[in-house]
C-alpha cells in the first residue's frame, strides 16, 4: 500500500470517528454538556501526557516557557476549542444534531471571510460565489427555524478562529491538545468539585459502563487528531479538503436516520444552498490544484499552497 492511500486510509478514520460523535456524546446523558466538557478536558490532559510520556517528546514545553506571545495564542486557542466543544456538546444534546453539522458544513465559508477580514487575501471570482451562496442560505434558514442557528454559527465561528489562531502557532496535533487541555483543566477541575461537593455530579454515580464511557472522552479525543495528523502528512491539501465533508455528512445521517430530527422542506432548500456553495468552493480549489503542485515543485510548498477551503480538524 502507498503512502499516500495509507494516508487517505488514516484521514477517512478519523472523518469516520468524528461523524459519529453524535451518538458517543449522546451516551454520556444524564450529565450535563458542562459537566461532559469538564470531564473531556481533564482526560484529554491524561490520555496525552500518558502518550507524550511514552514517547518522551516533553522539549516543546521549553519553547513555550521561553516565549509570552506564545502562550497567550494557546490561551486563546484553549478558550475557542472549549466554547467550540462546550456548543457541539450542547447542540447534541439538545437534539440539534442536524444544526451540528450545519456548523461544519459552513466553517470552510468562516475560514474563507477569515481569510480576507484578517489575512488580507483576495479572493477568486468562485469564492465569493460560494459565500454569497452561503449567506443566502443562512437568511433561508433563519426563516425556517424562527431566529438564527446560533448552534450552527458559534460552531463554524469558533472553530474558524481556532484554525486560524493554530496555524499561526504550529504546534504538533498532540502537543497542542496538551497545553490547550492543560489551560482548561484548573477550570474544569474546579468545576467537578464543585458538583461533586453540592452533590450534583453525575460522573461515578450512574453506571459503571457512563463512568467508563466519560473517562474515554480523552482518548475519543485524541485518537482521530491523532490519525488525522498522520494523514496530513501523506495526504495532498484538496485531498483533506474534500475529506472535512466526511463528518458533517455522517452527522446529518445520525440527525435526520437514527435520532429522527426534523427536516421541513424550507430547512432542506437551506442545506441545499450551502451544498452548492460546498461544491463550488471544491470545484475552483481542483481547478486551482494543478497550477499548486506546479508551484510546490519548482520552489517547495508555499503559503499559497493551502487552500482556504482546508481546516484543521474539528472538535
Amino acid at each position: 500500500m502507498s503512502d499516500e492511500r495509507r494516508g487517505y486510509l488514516y484521514g477517512l478514520a478519523a472523518y469516520v470517528m468524528w461523524g459519529f460523535f453524535p451518538i458517543y456524546f449522546k451516551h454520556l446523558q444524564p450529565s450535563s454538556p458542562l459537566e461532559i466538557l469538564a470531564h473531556r478536558v481533564i482526560w484529554s490532559v491524561v490520555f496525552v501526557s500518558l502518550l507524550l510520556a511514552v514517547v518522551r517528546n516533553w522539549s516543546f514545553l521549553k519553547r513555550l516557557a521561553r516565549s509570552p506571545k506564545l502562550l497567550a495564542g494557546i490561551s486563546l486557542a484553549a478558550l475557542l476549542i472549549a466554547v467550540n466543544w462546550g456548543t457541539y456538546i450542547y447542540g447534541v444534546n439538545s437534539s440539534r444534531v442536524v444544526e451540528t453539522a450545519l456548523g461544519y458544513f459552513i466553517t470552510p465559508l468562516v475560514l474563507v471571510l477569515l481569510g480576507v477580514t484578517v489575512q488580507r487575501e483576495r479572493l477568486r471570482v468562485l469564492q465569493w460565489v460560494a459565500v454569497g451562496v452561503g449567506a443566502v442560505a443562512v437568511v433561508v434558514l433563519t426563516i425556517d427555524y424562527g431566529h438564527l442557528p446560533y448552534i450552527a454559527l458559534i460552531l463554524a465561528a469558533s472553530f474558524g478562529t481556532y484554525s486560524l489562531v493554530k496555524k499561526r502557532m504550529s504546534l504538533p496535533p498532540a502537543e497542542g491538545l496538551f497545553v490547550e487541555s492543560s489551560v482548561l483543566a484548573l477550570p474544569a477541575l474546579a468545576y467537578v468539585a464543585w458538583l461533586t461537593a453540592a452533590g450534583d455530579a453525575h460522573f461515578g454515580h450512574v453506571s459503571a459502563t457512563h463512568t467508563v464511557l466519560m473517562i474515554s472522552s480523552g482518548l475519543a479525543t485524541a485518537l482521530p487528531l491523532l490519525l488525522f495528523a498522520s494523514a496530513a502528512n501523506r495526504v495532498p491539501m484538496v485531498g483533506i479538503g474534500i475529506l472535512q465533508y466526511v463528518a458533517p455528512i455522517l452527522q446529518l445521517a445520525v440527525g435526520l436516520l437514527i435520532y429522527h430530527e426534523p427536516m421541513p422542506p424550507a430547512r432542506l432548500a437551506g442545506f441545499a444552498l450551502v451544498w452548492v456553495a460546498l461544491i463550488v468552493f471544491t470545484v475552483d480549489a481542483l481547478r486551482r490544484r494543478p497550477r499548486v503542485v506546479a508551484g510546490e515543485t519548482a520552489a517547495g510548498p508555499t503559503a499559497a499552497t493551502v487552500e482556504p477551503a482546508t481546516t484543521l480538524p474539528p472538535r
